[in-house]
């Protein structure tokens, strides 16, 4: 009897320590190639860049490439939570495909952090988080700096999908508070080639200036057009335009555009004080060190900051349960619910039941596009 009492403890010991041992797995889709490249890429680099553990566990990063279809998002999911177990979800570039992956992620009960600013029903939203700024807190920044320019009418030209459109119903929201109104309303596609007719109208209806909600490359094309035409009032694009991508495709033609970023983007320009000062800096100068200089991206800092979201839940987490578990997903979703203060390179999240985004004002500045390089446009 005593010695089945030993072996049931000893037992006992050996499937805690198992426990204590298990890896943490992460699985991550990320669009590296197709229309939204440019923002994956430094996405995916960022990844390489990771400890080897996490919360004192050993990390296991499975990394995959979805092509910015949401088809292949889905099933890149499919594959993380059914074959590869994966604790949590990373991904993924662009709104459509994460979208796909947070139905996935609601379904298998899997924690999902994306890199896309994607909106939910209440009933999707249980699972999914967010590290880039909620469109509505960028929105507002851009209206803020129409209203003190004196400009009365807003043109509009965005994605066909949901980004373009999320970004349309938060900026119609603020103009209209602040007594602006949309003068004109247009829409392109991902991969279009030419926006010329959606232009024409812009301009025809002559507005004080024009929003463009594109991302990356794609971005760059209403941008090249305005100029093209012609185009004097001021053109302001959205956070999913701030990389090296889109300076490099719009070239001279960006020059004087005005965007709201995250800090990260002007990290260098911060003031000190800033929160996310010394982590933006830490993370530009590892990401430099590997890839180059001048090759640092903000997306990049959405991937960081996924991570960062993960790793401070994990203690929290494993406190409850062992990884590689349905009851250790379930501890992770909650802690990363409860973040306090969690300092990311794009700002501090405070997440809540019903914020699921978690950035406030200091996870955005303004900047202008002046010499290639972003510039703090100062109050």
């Amino acid at each position: 009897m005593r010695l089945a009492k030993l072996a049931a403890a000893l037992s006992a010991t050996f499937a805690l320590s198992s426990a204590a041992l298990a890896d943490i797995t992460i699985g991550v889709s990320v669009s590296a190639t197709g229309p939204a490249a440019s923002l994956g890429i430094p996405e995916k680099n960022a990844f390489t860049l990771l400890p080897s553990e996490i919360g004192g566990e050993k990390l296991r990063l499975i990394v995959l490439d979805d092509a910015t279809d949401p088809t292949t998002a889905t099933k890149n999911a499919r594959r993380l939570v059914s074959e590869d177990k994966v604790d949590a979800i990373i991904g993924s570039s662009s709104t459509p495909a994460t979208a796909a992956m947070a139905e996935v992620a609601h379904e298998a009960k899997t924690p999902l952090v994306t890199m896309s600013p994607v909106s939910l029903p209440a009933e999707r939203n249980e699972w999914v988080f967010r590290t880039p700024q909620q469109n509505e807190v960028m929105a507002s920044a851009v209206v803020e700096h129409m209203k003190t320019q004196g400009y009365k009418t807003l043109g509009f030209i965005g994605f066909s999908d949901a980004y373009g459109e999320d970004w349309l119903n938060s900026v119609t929201r603020h103009a209209e508070a602040a007594g602006i109104k949309l003068a004109a309303i247009e829409r392109y596609n991902r991969a279009d080639t030419s926006v010329t007719g959606q232009v024409l109208k812009l301009t025809t209806a002559r507005p004080d200036a024009i929003l463009v909600a594109g991302s990356g490359s794609p971005a760059a094309l209403p941008q090249t057009a305005l100029v093209e035409r012609g185009y004097k009032g001021q053109i302001y694009q959205t956070h999913a335009a701030a990389n090296q991508a889109f300076l490099g495709v719009a070239g001279k033609a960006a020059e004087g555009a005005i965007l709201p970023v995250g800090p990260v983007s002007a990290v260098r320009q911060l003031a000190d004080s800033h929160p996310s000062k010394a982590a933006g800096m830490d993370l530009l100068n590892k990401y430099e060190a590997q890839f180059g200089a001048g090759s640092f991206s903000a997306f990049a800092g959405y991937a960081h900051d996924a991570y960062r979201l993960i790793e401070a839940a994990v203690p929290a987490a494993k406190a409850k349960a062992a990884p590689g578990t349905p009851e250790f997903r379930a501890a992770l979703r909650d802690a990363i619910e409860g973040s306090k203060e969690v300092v990311g390179v794009h700002g501090v999240f405070n997440m809540t039941p019903t914020d699921h985004f978690g950035l406030d004002a200091r996870s955005r500045v303004l900047v202008r596009i002046e010499g290639g390089a972003f510039k703090l446009v100062t109050p």
